[in-house]
């Protein structure tokens, strides 16, 4: 027997089907996020926590660092040719990787660590720079893509000092530019079931955390940036996850390079590491990305997850 509904009976079952659905989703959300450890917003306390309750993963990364997973294995880095991305090449060449650089300008410092290919003269704005890369890569499948340009103006923002085309330059390089690269990697087929992706992104991406570290806002081109990073990086996780590959999301903890310099003055209140002690920070956290934490984003200094 058919049961004939009018439109307004049609609505309003469609009505109660939207809001169970929204509901389960929240509520299974809610039991998924009652049992997740999160990282602490505030900087300044954390750190401080930590050396309270002395720490040793927060405080000595080298109390847990094993870097036998990296030899052998191919690992792709962009941004490599200085601060943490170099210091990323340093250790994964240390630990017996083959690593393939990708920069938009080489340095000496660089060429120096003679790592297997260096792709230069890559411009992460550019629609082609995916195909560049591909194509610039002769030595066979990656196992590991660590995605670490990125471009944060120095100047602070706010309502009366807007620069909205540093804001879509950094939207460009943090959150496209990586997808650009990525995609062209995945669709030559240079990825297959196992291997793994990394973001690194920032805690200046969570939503969650800007009333705790931005209390009166300002930076708008920075986190609109990497929240889009973000965004990009958990639906990558989604349309990957059935080739067996796993998306790590990572924010590499407060390291003292260029990129931060202009919070120099609270380098050593918050907790700043030498990039070195960073690139080790994230190349555990790397280590440690799997199926089943595919799409998480976490804190490269504590290990926790940070909220979205």
């Amino acid at each position: 027997m058919r049961i004939l509904f009018t439109n307004q009976q049609s609505h309003t079952i469609i009505r109660r089907r939207i809001a169970l659905s929204y509901y389960s989703g929240r509520n299974i959300a809610n039991i998924m996020s009652s049992s997740t450890s999160y990282s602490m917003a505030d900087q300044d306390a954390r750190f401080s926590k930590a050396k309270a309750d002395n720490n040793e993963r927060y405080l000595n990364i080298d109390s847990v660092y094993d870097p036998s997973f990296l030899k052998g294995k191919r690992v792709a880095i962009t941004g490599a040719n200085r601060g943490l991305g170099l210091e990323l090449v340093k250790a994964c060449t240390a630990a017996g990787s083959e690593v393939v650089g990708i920069v938009r300008s080489n340095s000496d410092e660089l060429k120096a660590l003679n790592p297997k290919e260096i792709v230069e003269g890559v411009d992460f704005t550019d629609n082609k720079s995916g195909a560049q890369v591909v194509e610039g890569i002769k030595s066979g499948p990656i196992d590991i893509l660590i995605n670490n340009a990125g471009y944060f103006m120095r100047e602070e923002e706010t309502l009366e000092n807007l620069h909205f085309e540093e804001e879509m330059k950094m939207i460009d390089i943090c959150a496209i530019g990586p997808l650009r690269v990525t995609s062209a990697i995945l669709n030559a087929g240079l990825m297959k079931e196992g291997s793994t992706i990394i973001m690194i992104t920032s805690q200046g991406g969570s939503v969650s955390w800007r009333t705790t570290q931005n209390p009166e806002g300002h930076d708008y081109g920075h986190h609109m940036s990497k929240a889009a990073q973000n965004m990009m990086a958990v639906l990558l996780s989604q349309e990957v996850k059935p080739k067996g590959i796993a998306v790590g999301i990572l924010h590499p903890g407060f390291n003292k390079t260029g990129m931060t310099e202009k919070y120099k003055e609270i380098w050593e209140k918050e907790g700043a590491v030498d990039p070195s002690v960073g690139a080790k920070r994230v190349l555990y956290e790397t280590g440690k990305v799997t199926m089943e934490t595919t799409g998480k984003f976490i804190n490269c200094e504590d290990g926790l997850e940070i909220p979205f």
